[in-house]
């Protein structure tokens, strides 16, 4: 029988599949009973799960990111469609054909590494060209690098997404510097796309699915980030023998800090150079479109042109035949 993926489920349906779990929480009912509150996902998509009548040790049992078999029947709630449980139980990844939930496709690692390597190798400030050498000559950097996804759930989550997030806006990065090239710096921005998202190598796990390391829940990848850039700006000096320019230090640490735009979206600092404003536009738009065409690929409603209403968007989105 072929697989029921998530954007083929339908009202009423009973089904009896596997599926990857996030977002797992122990909620009470109004009748002061427990239930299990949960997410299901696989690369069409994901649909919000609940199992009633749990035990306080349901949640002990289901490791975020594992994979579950699930047997339930899809019902309609407040306009969205959900999954209610019947049984559930883990299943290791080795009895899991992982290309079921690479959400987003497959990334082509490889392709990508040439391609942020040919951007960089473009690069002609004598300090930014060592420093960008300490990072590609770190395998351990490159190889959490190019495998950790850029997010959990909104934007590039999947294997290599933080490498294809941060190639996109590499591309843009060039092509604003170029277009801009009287009053930005084009080595700056450049420079400032590829170490703008590093610190979620330490932030983000892939272990099991994706889920937050404790650092990345205490600290955030822009902090983290900034580390890290202190180390290898300490490990090219050792190297090369010659200190980094200090001002370009600080304009590269400012450009990952406030590269979140505003305070209330997390960034430490608000934007004060003009790379840093349009390293967090550039940033915006990447993040934001993936996030609106991944709505639009995982929307249940098959036979509709619109999409159903979505709280996070605040919208619903039409499905262009173009």
């Amino acid at each position: 029988m072929s697989r029921r993926f998530i954007n083929h489920l339908r009202e009423n349906q009973n089904v009896t599949e596997v599926y990857q779990m996030t977002e797992r929480s122990l909620r009470t009912n109004k009748n002061g009973e427990l239930y299990l509150q949960f997410v299901l996902t696989d690369k069409t998509g994901s649909i919000d799960a609940r199992m009633w009548n749990v035990e306080s040790s349901a949640l002990s049992k289901f490791e975020a990111g594992c994979f579950v078999a699930v047997e339930g029947t899809v019902q309609r709630f407040q306009g969205s469609l959900q999954l209610i449980a019947r049984a559930l139980h883990t299943v290791t990844p080795e009895k899991t054909d992982l290309a079921n939930f690479a959400r987003g496709g497959v990334v082509d690692i490889g392709a990508l590494t040439r391609r942020v390597r040919e951007l960089l190798e473009e690069i002609r400030n004598q300090d930014i060209r060592n420093l960008v050498e300490s990072f590609l000559s770190d395998e351990t950097f490159m190889q959490a690098f190019c495998n950790r996804p850029a997010g959990i759930k909104i934007h590039h989550a999947t294997i290599g997404g933080l490498l294809e997030h941060t190639l996109q806006m590499m591309e843009m990065a060039k092509s604003v510097g170029s277009i801009y090239s009287k009053i930005l710096n084009p080595d700056l921005l450049l420079m400032g796309a590829f170490l703008h998202d590093i610190g979620k190598i330490d932030e983000l796990s892939s272990k099991s699915g994706f889920s937050y390391t404790d650092l990345g829940q205490m600290l955030g990848h822009p902090h983290l980030g900034a580390a890290l850039l202190r180390e290898k700006i300490a490990e090219t000096e050792k190297r090369t023998g010659t200190p980094f320019d200090p001002e370009l230090a600080m304009l590269l640490t400012h450009l990952i800090i406030s590269h979140h735009g505003t305070l209330e979206n997390g960034s430490a600092k608000v934007p004060m150079t003009l790379e840093a404003v349009a390293l967090y536009y550039i940033d915006s738009l990447d993040a934001k479109l993936a996030e609106f065409h991944r709505n639009l690929c995982e929307d249940v409603n098959s036979d509709s042109r619109w999409t159903n209403y979505i709280p996070g968007l605040e919208r619903k989105l039409y499905k262009n035949k173009n």
